[in-house]
């Protein structure tokens, strides 16, 4: 890093990526710092400049000391170990330590106390939810929310009429036919363990699952132009039930809350609906099926006069972008839920759902909203003659 370069990160001072130190003796101190970068999105640690942003410099007693004090911490003090970069900079007659740390891999990072670390503004925090928490071993496939047992749950949960169905339709025998116990079949279905249903069988085959997961429900609205504030809409719907009539329950409310066009229909054909069955299919199967179950937050559509949007809690999972997605590449983040899907819903789980939806209606914009944590799809709607 050059002088010039640095001096402006340091007028700029301290934010997300940059962190102000005068000097470091402590390896928790340290550990704390270097997590919370590496647990967030990287950054780098400016030793010899104080909180005000004075360049008061290092010795070389301290670099020598300093350099030790970060291997040792970077090795030893956390969990897993990380691989900081330091390079010493001049400015003047003054030399500051720059520490690089990159935004970690293998989350959640840990400092010797157990502690997990993120970044808050410029200053850090401690998590202690343990939503967040996790949300961290999520990213680190340690542990993913479908197969979480839900608390309180048995097998009485179960519509045993349509998981009896389900089961003829996709195996070709009938659950009297079957040798084991009905809950012991589902553990080996992974739907179930320890007495208690996960939630990827509770979602999918539970009588009522909002009586156990209420938050866990699709709330659709259709407003009067384009102000989401408004108090005037023109439908409304609360959607619960099991996964497969959430999806067919919240595209019946698409389908009749838009346009139909005639387009080269005759007179007395009910039209074309103006977005794809096709594009509408994708999204809504992969709003349930993708989102972070970790949140406990309903799924949102909202069908404004320009556009629509279709709202699901969780930003894109690890490392996925949106410019990742349009051009094919998923991660499964539900891998019990989805591979149920691909048998009850119309989902392959190739990857190619968001190429689909584009190729049928392109007009759609992805937002990653990782401030608010939540992925949207954005149907910009075209204006309809006379309508």
């Amino acid at each position: 890093m050059e002088a010039i370069e640095l001096i402006e990160i340091i007028n700029r001072g301290e934010d997300t990526q940059h962190q102000f130190k005068e000097n470091f003796t402590n390896a928790d101190s340290l550990a704390a710092e270097m997590t919370a970068l590496s647990n967030s999105h990287g950054g780098e640690i400016l030793i010899g400049v104080n909180d005000r942003g004075e360049i008061v410099g290092l010795s070389s007693h301290d670099i020598k000391r300093l350099n030790q004090l970060i291997s040792n911490t970077a090795s030893q003090c956390i969990k897993n170990a990380i691989n900081p970069k330091t390079e010493n900079v001049s400015i003047g007659d003054k030399v500051v330590m720059v520490v690089t740390i990159l935004k970690g891999t293998d989350k959640p990072y840990m400092d010797n106390k157990g502690n997990i670390w993120v970044k808050s503004g410029s200053d850090k925090r401690k998590v202690t939810s343990r939503e967040e928490m996790r949300r961290f071993f999520q990213e680190s496939d340690i542990i993913n929310a479908d197969k979480v047992p839900v608390e309180g749950s048995t097998i009485n949960d179960i519509d045993i009429r349509y998981f009896e169905q389900f089961f003829q339709r996709n195996y070709g025998k009938d659950l009297n036919q079957i040798e084991i116990s009905l809950f012991q079949l589902l553990e080996n279905m992974n739907l179930a363990k320890n007495g208690q249903l996960n939630l990827a069988g509770l979602l999918l085959f539970g009588k009522t699952p909002q009586w156990k997961k209420p938050e866990f429900i699709v709330k659709a609205v259709s407003f009067y132009g384009n102000d989401p504030t408004t108090i005037h809409y023109r439908d409304s719907e609360d959607i619960s039930g099991n996964l497969k009539y959430m999806f067919d329950t919240t595209i019946s409310f698409l389908t009749r809350n838009l346009h139909k066009l005639q387009n080269d229909k005759g007179f007395n054909s009910l039209g074309d609906i103006e977005i794809s069955r096709e594009t509408l299919d994708e999204l809504v199967v992969n709003m349930l099926i993708h989102r972070d179950y970790f949140i406990s937050a309903p799924w949102r559509i909202f069908i404004f006069d320009n556009r629509i949007e279709i709202i699901s809690p969780g930003r894109l999972p690890n490392n996925l972008t949106v410019e990742n997605i349009k051009a094919g590449i998923s991660t499964i983040r539900n891998p019990v839920i989805a591979s149920f899907a691909t048998k009850e819903l119309p989902y392959r789980g190739l990857g190619t759902g968001i190429l689909r939806a584009l190729k049928y209606y392109p007009d759609i914009d992805f937002i990653n909203d990782c401030e608010n944590n939540q992925f949207i799809c954005s149907l910009r709607r075209k204006e309809c003659d006379g309508l």
